[in-house]
């Protein structure tokens, strides 16, 4: 795999401590924990979960150098990590966004929407455009057993995920509603439509899968 051009291998000591923290092993990929180490070095998720990988495999003898020296001594590993943290420019990832089209809207996902809907992320909007690909218009209500357990997931009203769903309905070229509608998420649902609205639902369906971790 090929090396991110932020990644340092100082970054070991973060990937270790992450890799110890309960349930020991390897994290989900979108897990909060990974994701978060992701927005911190603005390193995508899909990279660090492939390094956690190498660290279980232990694959250099580097690796399996430091993993003796700091996976058997927490208080050693802990100093590592605050020093590390305390480092200038750690995390400051300007050149994150050079050329690569892919991994830049990563960190877009995590981020609210806007102020007025400070508890709306992409990432919710990814999940919900999910559901909305196994319901009907008329199921698309908050008594609607899975969308109540969506809400829920996500720590959100079942009216917000009817609410964005009722958005989609006006991205959706099948339904062709002809009313006109200037509802502030328009926009945002529309970008995610277009990433995912025209593609293969198996594939959204996989990575919606994965994004749940987030919030678990």
């Amino acid at each position: 795999m090929a090396k991110h051009p932020l990644w340092s291998d100082e970054y070991w000591l973060l990937l270790i401590q992450l890799y110890l923290r309960k349930p020991v092993g390897v994290k989900p990929l979108y897990s909060k924990g990974l994701t978060d180490l992701a927005l911190e070095l603005h390193i995508p998720p899909q990279f660090l979960y492939q390094q956690l990988f190498r660290l279980r495999q232990l694959d250099e003898p580097r690796l399996e150098r430091l993993w003796q020296k700091y996976s058997k001594n927490p208080r050693r590993l802990k100093q590592g990590v605050e020093r590390l943290r305390q480092m200038k420019g750690f995390g400051l990832g300007d050149s994150f966004y050079d050329g690569v089209e892919l991994q830049e809207s990563f960190e877009r996902d995590f981020r609210p929407i806007d102020a007025q809907h400070s508890s709306l992320m992409p990432l919710h909007l990814i999940l919900i455009l999910d559901l909305y690909f196994r319901l009907t218009p008329s199921t698309m209500v908050v008594e609607t057993p899975e969308i109540q357990e969506l809400a829920k997931l996500m720590k959100l009203q079942p009216k917000e995920v009817v609410d964005v769903m009722d958005v989609f309905q006006f991205c959706d070229p099948i339904l062709r509603r002809d009313e006109f509608t200037v509802h502030p998420l328009l926009d945002s649902c529309q970008e995610i439509w277009d990433r995912y609205g025209n593609g293969n639902p198996e594939k959204l369906a996989a990575e919606a899968a994965q994004m749940k971790e987030f919030f678990k």
